[in-house]
């Protein structure tokens, strides 16, 4: 199916917006546009529901529906149930309220593996409770690939291995990483799963269901929504762990690992990625329950996004003093592309921004990645990354930029 990129667009007002004429987004896994439907559902809340939800009031009743139309909905696209949904702050926060429940739930003594393919917020907070007596395990990428060996990862788990820690999707090296079978093994020897989402979700909502991991984390903000991290936790390790919110709220799975209350508004305001996405399928003529018609567009994301990606692949792969990070075949990554220069990746995301282009310099909170495939760290990477509302001319604009700075 080819994607309607006009269509796409369309559902976006940054691409109206007359202070951005001109320009190409190239830093996407920073934080992506917001679409329409979402803009206007944190309009209307702020507007007409902006007040204490789940009240007898008629504001108040609305407002708690919206809340949970974005539980209700995300989840059901995702194939997981509503209660297995939870929003906080951002992924990084989410990720440290799940390390302080393992941490009480865990003992000494046993084991969490974790990658150094991560961006920090799915491998710091785990680390950190080695000092409580947890073993920490590092499953090591190849140096000159990035890539993470399953191979590598069976030989680290045994009986004392807890959870096992890692990436669908690296923020710099950007291969995609095989879930299901990574699961499986972890499953088979006794573990929980925690995925980290963040650099995938822009490039399709992910099937959590389907693929069996226990938690699965990613933000609103780079799909399409408001600055929240989502988080799936499915029921039995939900109910197993401390529960880490008011006392009065242990009950309840979807608020045990959100401390504070929730951004009411934002939480409401992510129902619009539902719509966007339902949009999609319904433009494009795919039809089914929630989560066939999220597979559809994933799938449809996808293909368009592989398509404008390989040229691109093509074009700095061998050039001189210019190191691709990662996979140079389109299908096995997300179209986030870290290149390794003889100058700061920052400078050069300077200069790029002078033809039109915007992109992004540094390490991006993936010191650990770029230090074990022997990156500079006082030059970093550039990263140009893209998503599915990507114009094949915005590309081609891309390209000629970088035959000039290179």
């Amino acid at each position: 199916m080819n994607l309607d990129n006009d269509f796409v667009r369309a559902q976006f007002p940054a691409f109206a917006e007359p202070s951005l004429r001109g320009q190409a987004f190239f830093e996407n896994a920073g934080g992506s546009y917001t679409c329409a439907p979402v803009i206007a559902r944190l309009e209307r809340y702020y507007r007409s529901r902006k007040v204490q939800p789940y009240g007898p009031y008629e504001a108040s009743r609305l407002a708690g529906e919206e809340m949970d139309e974005a539980r209700q909905r995300l989840a059901a696209m995702m194939g997981v149930a509503t209660d297995e949904v939870s929003f906080g702050p951002s992924t990084t926060q989410n990720t440290y309220v799940l390390a302080q429940a393992f941490r009480q739930w865990m003992r000494p003594g046993e084991a969490i593996v974790v990658t150094d393919q991560d961006h920090e917020a799915n491998s710091g907070p785990w680390r950190r409770l080695a000092d409580e007596g947890i073993e920490i395990r590092e499953w090591k990428i190849d140096p000159g690939t990035g890539l993470l060996d399953p191979a590598d990862l069976d030989a680290l788990l045994d009986e004392k291995v807890r959870l096992v820690c890692f990436p669908h999707c690296s923020n710099v090296v950007g291969a995609v990483n095989p879930v299901v079978e990574i699961t499986a093994l972890a499953h088979a020897a006794g573990a929980f799963v925690c995925v980290d989402g963040v650099s995938y979700a822009p490039h399709g909502l992910p099937e959590v269901g389907r693929m069996g991991p226990d938690i699965y984390l990613f933000s609103a903000y780079k799909t399409y929504g408001p600055h929240q991290g989502i988080m799936v936790i499915r029921r039995d390790l939900g109910r197993m762990l401390p529960n880490q919110a008011h006392h009065f709220n242990g009950d309840t799975l979807y608020k045990r690992f959100t401390p504070a209350g929730p951004d009411h508004a934002q939480v409401a305001a992510c129902a619009g990625i539902a719509d966007y996405i339902d949009a999609l399928a319904a433009h494009h003529g795919i039809a089914g329950d929630p989560a066939v018609r999220n597979a559809g567009v994933h799938e449809a994301m996808r293909a368009h996004e592989t398509t404008l990606l390989q040229p691109l692949l093509d074009h700095v792969r061998g050039r001189n003093r210019v190191r691709l990070i990662g996979p140079s075949d389109a299908t096995a990554r997300a179209p986030t592309v870290a290149l390794a220069l003889d100058r700061p990746g920052a400078e050069a995301a300077a200069d790029l921004a002078a033809h039109g282009i915007m992109a992004g310099g540094g390490d991006f909170y993936a010191q650990r990645p770029l230090n074990a495939m022997g990156v500079d760290m006082d030059k970093g990477v550039l990263r140009l990354s893209f998503v599915h509302y990507t114009s094949r001319a915005e590309v081609d604009k891309l390209l000629t930029a970088l035959d000039d700075i290179l």
